[in-house]
C-alpha cells in the first residue's frame, strides 16, 4: 500500500506530454494508484524531451512520470479495448487528452464508459471548449500561448511577440485539472454520482491572462486600455547592478521608501508622484526607471544585504545551473540523487509541499514503456491465456526490465 490522502483511489491515465502526466503525477505523489495506459510507441515526451541514458526516457519523461506504473495497449488490436473496459469497472477516475471525436471513434465517449462504471470521474482535457468554432482544432501548449495572449503580453513589454519559455499553459491547465477531479471526488463521496469534466486549455488560460490584464476594460464603458502596467513595463524584469541582476518588488509604502533610502533619493517619499501606492501606480514607467538607475551603482551582493535589513522583497537573478545549486535548497534537501532501475543515477526533486498526517510512504521510479502491462492486467481479472493473446497480437507488450 503507497499511503497517502489519495491511496485506494486508482486512476487510468490515458494522457501524454505534460498537460496530463502533470495532474497524474500530482495524484499519484498523494498515494493515488495512477496506471498510464500508452500505446506501444510510448508516451512522446519520453523521445521529445531529449535524450536519456536508454530509449524512452528522457529527463523530463523521469520528472512527469514517477510513481506510475506502464500498460501498453493498443486499441486497434483485438482484445485490447476490452481489456481497457474491464481495467475502467473498477477506475475512480479515466483521464484524457486528446480531441473528443478521437475519443468518440475509440468507443471511450462519457456514455461508453458510464455503462461499464456509472460512477466513474471522466476528465477530457483538449485545446478548445467543445461549444465553440474551435472545438475541433489540435492544440499544444504554444498554440494556446500565442492565441490566449501570453505572447501579445511579451509584444507589449519588449515590442516583439513570443512564448514564454516552458510550457505553462500545459503546466496551469493540469494543476487545474487536479483541483477539478478532487471537487468531482468530494461531490461523488457525497452523493454516490460520478460526472464528466471538460477542462479546455484555451478558456482556461484567456481566464487566466485577462484576470491579469483585463484591467480597464473590465468596466463599461472602458474607462481605459488592457494591460496592468506594472507588468507589461520594459522595466518589470531582472535589473542590472554593479556586477549582475537583481529581482526587487517594492509595492507597499514602507518597502518603496525603504527602496528610495538605499538609492540615495529619500526625497521621493514626499514626492507626490511616489508618496503612496496610487501614486507610484499612476506613474508606474519613472518610478520604474529611477529604481533601475539607482541600482546599478552597488553590486548584487551589497543590493541584496541592504534589502534583507530593511526587509523589501529582493532577490539575486539566478540561472538555471544556479539553481540547481542554491544554498537554501540545499539546505532543505529540495535535490536528491536516487538509483533508477534502468536509468542509472538521476537526480530527483523533493515534493514542496508538506502534509502533516498520510504522505505517501513508498516510491515508485518512472516507468518503461509497459513495464507494468502484466501485473495490471491480471489485477484486472485476465486470465493468462488472455494476456497470452494479447502479446501474440501485439496489443499489449511485457516493458519488464531484462536482468
Amino acid at each position: 500500500m503507497a499511503g497517502g490522502p489519495l491511496e485506494g483511489v486508482k486512476i487510468i491515465d490515458m494522457t501524454s506530454v505534460v498537460v496530463g502526466p502533470l495532474a497524474t503525477q500530482t495524484f499519484a505523489d498523494h498515494g493515488a494508484d495512477v496506471i498510464k495506459v500508452e500505446a506501444p510507441g510510448g508516451d512522446i515526451v519520453r523521445f521529445l524531451a531529449g535524450r536519456g541514458r536508454t530509449p524512452g526516457m528522457s529527463g523530463k519523461f523521469l520528472h512527469l512520470n514517477r510513481n506510475k506504473r506502464s500498460l501498453v495497449l493498443d486499441l486497434k488490436k483485438p482484445g485490447a479495448y476490452d481489456a481497457l473496459m474491464q481495467l475502467l469497472k473498477t477506475a475512480d477516475v479515466l483521464i484524457w487528452n486528446m480531441r473528443p471525436p478521437a475519443m468518440a471513434r475509440l468507443k471511450l465517449s462519457y456514455e461508453d464508459v458510464c455503462k461499464v462504471n456509472p460512477k466513474i470521474i471522466y476528465c477530457g482535457m483538449f485545446g478548445f471548449g467543445q461549444d465553440g468554432r474551435y472545438r475541433d482544432k489540435p492544440a499544444y501548449d504554444s498554440i494556446i500561448q500565442g492565441s490566449a495572449g501570453i505572447a501579445a503580453l511579451y509584444h507589449m513589454a519588449t515590442g516583439e511577440p513570443r512564448y514564454l519559455p516552458m510550457v505553462i499553459a500545459d503546466r496551469t491547465v493540469g494543476l487545474i485539472a487536479v483541483q477539478m477531479i478532487l471537487m468531482a471526488l468530494f461531490h461523488r463521496e457525497r452523493t454516490g454520482e460520478g460526472q464528466s469534466i471538460e477542462l479546455p486549455m484555451f478558456e482556461n488560460m484567456v481566464k487566466s491572462v485577462l484576470e491579469e490584464h483585463m484591467y480597464l476594460k473590465t468596466f463599461d464603458p472602458p474607462l481605459g486600455p488592457v494591460g496592468d502596467p506594472r507588468l507589461t513595463d520594459p522595466q518589470a524584469r531582472p535589473l542590472p547592478t554593479k556586477d549582475g541582476w537583481i529581482c526587487v518588488s517594492a509595492n507597499t509604502d514602507g518597502q518603496a521608501f525603504a527602496v528610495f533610502d538605499a538609492i540615495g533619493r529619500p526625497e521621493l517619499k514626499t514626492d507626490p508622484r511616489f508618496n503612496t501606492v496610487a501614486a507610484r501606480f499612476k506613474n508606474t514607467p519613472e518610478y520604474f526607471s529611477i529604481r533601475a538607475e539607482g541600482l546599478k551603482r552597488k553590486t548584487t551582493a551589497e543590493w541584496i544585504e541592504i534589502f534583507d535589513r530593511t526587509d523589501v522583497p529582493a532577490m539575486p537573478f539566478q540561472t538555471l545551473d544556479q539553481i540547481m545549486e542554491d544554498p537554501h535548497l540545499r539546505d532543505i534537501g529540495f535535490f536528491e540523487n536516487i538509483d533508477h532501475p534502468t536509468e542509472g543515477r538521476i537526480r530527483n526533486m523533493k515534493l514542496p509541499n508538506k502534509l502533516s498526517r498520510g504522505a505517501r510512504r513508498d516510491f515508485r521510479h518512472a516507468p518503461k514503456i509497459g513495464e507494468q502491462s502484466l501485473e495490471v492486467l491480471r489485477e484486472a481479472g485476465l486470465s493468462d491465456a488472455e494476456i497470452d493473446a494479447l502479446l501474440a497480437s501485439g496489443a499489449t507488450l511485457d516493458g519488464r526490465p531484462k536482468t
